[in-house]
């Protein structure tokens, strides 16, 4: 049973130690020990994931932090455990992505130096969150310990109250140092790049989720998911990038590139004039970054065809148009 009272609080300071003592059972000092995901299941149903800057770097992690957000508030990544080759989805991180539905509380600690007795790193308090609904991780590359190029996943951590949450400048994502452009290798299956499918196929739900965006974001998985397959049988080798931006905390990943015919593709889930424009905005800015871009085609993926003056439109920017049909994609290859 807990030993010690703790308050989960603004302005508390401890240790994972007096945390597992306060929260676990017969298994206390085992879970301090434990990577940053740890579960304190019976009696308090808690999940503490914590932050440590200095030994994310090691590992790898150079995602965590808080980013810019979005018009929902205030999102902290939080990269999931896993050392050393591609990161997985179940066991912790399958936790943290599935808490609410396992009822578990989460909270969010980052580390923040060490105590003056015992040498234990302090961990600050920064609030209870709850994993993103609509995007609950993004899929990012790095090196791990061994300088292996591998995948991991950076969970997307909302404030259940910003105004009891703990966030401080510091703590943001740090800029880039120089831009950066990682190729991203093909996955071993047809979609495995399309981590918008697998995304909204999870149960949580919150009120500020727009179902009719969940939708779109399904189609859009859906149609990357359909047009790799027809890469695959037309014998195209395909993948994507990763562009970290000197100067920002963001990552930009285009949607697909099909090495075969050099061509950098970018996928909407609705085909309407809005949506058409950002692709063409997010291809110029893509492009601008990548080697050879002078002979790099670009191309927007819809799910239907467009209308004429949109038609129009991507011809006028130099942007080809493939599109979804009942027997296929129309448009490939772009001439």
């Amino acid at each position: 049973m807990p030993s010690d009272h703790v308050e989960l609080a603004w302005g508390l300071e401890t240790t994972r130690a007096k945390l597992a003592a306060a929260f676990g059972d017969e298994d206390a000092q085992e879970r301090a020990s434990q990577p940053g995901i740890v579960p304190m299941r019976k009696p308090f149903k808690k999940l503490f994931v914590f932050s440590d800057p200095h030994k994310s770097k090691e590992h790898g992690y150079n995602f965590d932090g808080w980013s810019e957000g979005d018009d929902q508030g205030p999102v902290f990544d939080y990269t999931g455990t896993g050392p050393n080759g591609d990161q997985v989805l179940s066991g912790l991180n399958g936790t943290l992505l599935h808490h609410q539905e396992q009822g578990l509380e989460l909270h969010l600690f980052i580390s923040d130096g060490y105590v003056k007795s015992g040498g234990a790193k302090r961990q600050r308090w920064v609030g209870r969150m709850v994993v993103d609904a609509q995007n609950p991780y993004e899929e990012r590359w790095d090196y791990d310990t061994k300088g292996t190029l591998r995948k991991v996943f950076v969970f997307r951590l909302r404030p259940v109250d910003v105004e009891l949450t703990d966030m401080r400048p510091g703590d943001a994502v740090q800029p880039a140092e120089k831009t950066v452009v990682l190729p991203i290798p093909p996955q071993a299956e047809p979609g495995a790049t399309r981590k918008k499918t697998e995304k909204h196929r999870t149960g949580q739900t919150v009120a500020k989720v727009s179902v009719g965006e969940r939708i779109v974001n399904r189609r859009e998985g859906q149609l990357f998911t359909a047009f790799e397959e027809h890469l695959e049988k037309a014998g195209h080798t395909f993948g994507s990038f990763q562009i970290r931006v000197a100067g920002e905390t963001s990552t930009l990943t285009p949607d697909l590139y099909d090495e075969t015919d050099h061509v950098l593709y970018e996928g909407k889930g609705l085909t309407t004039r809005p949506n058409v424009r950002m692709a063409i905005g997010q291809l110029a800015d893509y492009r601008r970054h990548l080697k050879n871009a002078d002979t790099l085609r670009v191309a927007v993926l819809l799910p239907s065809e467009p209308t004429p003056d949109v038609k129009a439109l991507l011809e006028a920017e130099g942007v080809g148009l493939v599109f979804r049909t009942d027997n296929g994609f129309s448009g490939f290859p772009l001439e």
